[in-house]
């Protein structure tokens, strides 16, 4: 045994009966810190060089303190299992950040795959993801050869007993709930490797626009909470394209979003006087529209589409307003239901189209009404038909149906008496139907007969039925060329 100067027992006990001592026994070098170092004693140098001990001078934590590397028993380890007393001193010291010379920074590198993309709250601005955290850093002290403990390069130790660097994502919005117990590797060299499960809930700007062809880019910014860059750095454990691949293989696999890309930079966080290390990584994702387009776009377009097929039936047909009303009824009890599926905040792009949909609905709707009016005014008593939408209706429809504008304007011109153009009726006949003397001053007024101009109101009704036509063509063809380059972005 090895006794403590001052001290009373030993530093270590010994491993076993037989033995000839710790210090004399297949090494192990374990650094420890002590307030003295500790010194050789009479009679015992013999041992020290049949162990190959190695005796060395270094800087302590302690202002006056020295570590000194020594050698345990490590020999059974591969048919015993690790003897805990061997590493007893080490455990004593994960409160204290493991170094040799406390002015020398901690060197800690990180690498995470993003195995899931949980949720994405569009309401609260909050992205729920699940990372596998990889952390690797160096404890000084530990160090052992494998040809002498059996091949054995490589342990697993509770991190309940070592050390760990307290990195932290600082735009998460929960507590840390890594699960207890968790193990990491320690190799011969003193690298200790921690793997831990995350699920993490961050801020995240998000944009959706563009929902559901969106792209949203979040932040993952990984820091220590306490030390600075004169204690800690922070650096990467694989290239960016290895975590990238990974990354993306396995989210590609489940949900709704889809890994498009993962950029970092390493920019340092000032607090006050403190400088903080910190390396930033900016996660691109993409949402999977096929789920939206099949639900909402393609059975909203369908109804839109039958809604100006019905401008084929006749403007006469009485059928043709209750068809009307009956898919804007249809049309709302859709968006009722598929209402879940859109984003409780924010004004997308698709609420705009839904809302185009509806106005165009409606203006069909109350087009229909009013044509439907007008063609019974048109065959009991035609009202007069200003100037400017007869100019409009020659611009629109066939010179055979409808009077030159010269002669309108001739006939309603100031100072003149309107003169009546040839025609098989007189003002004051319509469809065999003699009108009252006022309903016949008022289409000698425009120079029109009762004929004419129930011909003339109905080629308007026309007219608005082939634009609103039109119209919703045109809203149909751009709907569809925009989904396309929505969805090929």
């Amino acid at each position: 045994m090895l006794p403590s100067p001052g001290r009373k027992g030993s530093a270590f006990r010994s491993l076993g009966p037989g033995r000839r001592g710790s210090c004399a026994l297949p090494h192990v070098h374990i650094f420890f810190l002590c307030r003295e170092a500790l010194r050789p004693q009479p009679g015992y140098s013999s041992h020290l060089g049949h162990t190959k001990a190695v005796f060395s001078t270094h800087r302590s934590l302690l202002p006056t303190g020295r570590s000194n590397p020594f050698t345990i028993n490590c020999s059974g380890f591969d048919q015993h299992g690790v003897d805990p007393a061997a590493f007893q001193t080490i455990f004593n010291q994960k409160d204290f950040r493991p170094v040799i010379n406390y002015s020398i920074p901690t060197q800690v590198n990180i690498s995470f795959t993003l195995s899931a993309i949980l949720e994405v709250d569009e309401q609260l601005q909050l992205l729920t993801s699940f990372l596998w955290l990889k952390l690797i850093w160096n404890n000084p002290f530990i160090s052992w050869d494998p040809e002498e403990c059996g091949a054995i390069s490589k342990l697993t130790v509770t991190t309940e007993n070592l050390w760990l660097p307290d990195i932290f994502i600082v735009e998460s919005m929960d507590v840390d709930q890594t699960p207890e117990g968790l193990s990491a590797y320690v190799t011969n060299d003193g690298h200790i490797v921690y793997n831990k499960p995350m699920r993490v809930t961050s801020i995240c700007s998000l944009d959706i626009f563009y929902f559901p062809f969106d792209q949203q880019n979040c932040t993952l910014t990984f820091s220590s909470f306490l030390y600075t860059v004169e204690n800690m750095l922070l650096g990467m454990e694989k290239e960016l394209w290895e975590i990238v691949d990974t990354s993306r293989d396995i989210v590609r696999t489940q949900g709704e979003w889809e890994l498009l890309g993962i950029n970092k930079a390493t920019p340092k966080m000032s607090v006050g006087s403190s400088l903080f290390d910190q390396i930033v990584f900016y996660v691109a994702i993409r949402r999977k529209p096929s789920l939206y387009v099949i639900n909402l776009l393609v059975p909203s377009s369908f109804l839109i589409a039958i809604d100006a097929l019905s401008f084929y039936l006749p403007a006469e047909s009485e059928n043709r307003a209750p068809f009307k009303i009956t898919l804007l009824l249809g049309y709302n009890v859709f968006l009722l239901m598929m209402n879940k599926l859109l984003p409780a905040s924010g004004t997308p792009l698709i609420s705009v189209y839904f809302a185009l949909c509806l106005s165009l609905m409606v203006v069909s709707l109350l087009e229909t009404i009013f044509i439907t009016y007008l063609l019974h005014l048109a065959t009991t008593q035609p009202p007069p038909m200003p100037w400017w939408l007869h100019s409009l209706l020659l611009h629109c429809t066939s010179p055979r149906k409808c009077r030159p504008t010269a002669l309108w304007k001739e006939n309603v011109g100031p100072g003149f008496r309107p003169t009546h153009p040839p025609g098989p009726k007189e003002p004051g006949q319509l469809v065999g139907k003699e009108l009252g003397p006022r309903e016949a001053e008022l289409n000698e007024g425009s120079g029109l007969t009762s004929t004419e101009l129930a011909d003339l109101w109905v080629q308007f009704s026309h007219m608005m039925d082939t634009f609103l036509f039109r119209l919703y063509l045109l809203f149909l063809a751009s709907s569809i060329i925009t989904v396309i380059i929505l969805w090929n972005n």
